[in-house]
């Protein structure tokens, strides 16, 4: 079933250690539930078993089958044939193929994100302004100086030209800085990690050595208590 539709049933993995377990009740279970098992209990079974099939073992095995087990001969642990123990070992839906796990973003990178954001739309429209008020202001200045159209226009459009580039070469060395403070910003918690473990050693091996110190105090002490004590004696 699961091999045919592998959308229509959740299926879990068919290990050996089940199939060792469902093949006894091949010979006890009912006729429905034997047919069903008889594909999974063959020699050569299917990679996958529904759970509906293991379900209504487990439901039949903690209800009226539960003398069957005790009485066969061998007897069979009822045990066995709960959920739990179905389904110890196995894998569920192994045919399917899910998406890996994407853990959710801390809220400090979501600001930090959305800070970026903010910073590079303010910084292209720095750049688009900068554009349109140079290319302006050369119309402007060669305007006042009489110039012919078509010189006005070819120098605005040169100014223009030239200071888009310079934008786009500041932003890309901003984006590049950026992204180097964001590599040395990662690394550092790693190291402080394992400055506070090696401090943490650090502290214990100094309290175990102190413990120690204490313990030789405790014991002279003792010791010279004891000693005066025989010396008054005698």
């Amino acid at each position: 079933m699961c091999d045919l539709n592998p959308t229509d049933a959740l299926c879990v993995s068919l290990e050996s250690h089940l199939v060792d377990s469902l093949r006894p009740l091949q010979a006890v279970v009912p006729k429905d539930i034997a047919d069903t098992l008889s594909p999974y209990t063959a020699s050569s079974p299917p990679p996958t078993i529904p759970y509906s099939v293991l379900r209504a073992v487990s439901q039949w095995a903690q209800s009226t089958g539960l003398e069957i087990l005790r009485s066969n001969s061998p007897p069979l642990d009822p045990h066995v044939y709960t959920m739990i123990a179905l389904l110890a070992g196995t894998t569920t839906s192994p045919q399917r193929n899910f998406g890996t796990y994407e853990p959710p973003q801390d809220p400090e990178e979501i600001e930090a994100a959305k800070s970026a954001e903010r910073r590079s739309i303010t910084a292209l429209l720095n750049a688009l302004l900068s554009v349109l008020g140079s290319g302006f202001a050369v119309w402007w200045a060669a305007d006042k100086l009489r110039w012919k159209n078509e010189w006005r226009v070819l120098l605005a459009l040169f100014s223009a030209i030239v200071v888009a580039v310079a934008e786009a070469v500041l932003y890309l060395i901003w984006q590049s800085r950026r992204s180097q403070s964001k590599a040395k910003r990662t690394k550092p918690r790693h190291r402080t990690r394992r400055v506070q473990s090696k401090r943490d050693d650090e502290l214990s091996g100094s309290e175990a050595s102190s413990g120690g110190e204490k313990a030789v105090i405790i014991s002279t002490s003792v010791k010279e208590v004891t000693d005066a004590g025989l010396r008054r004696r005698q």
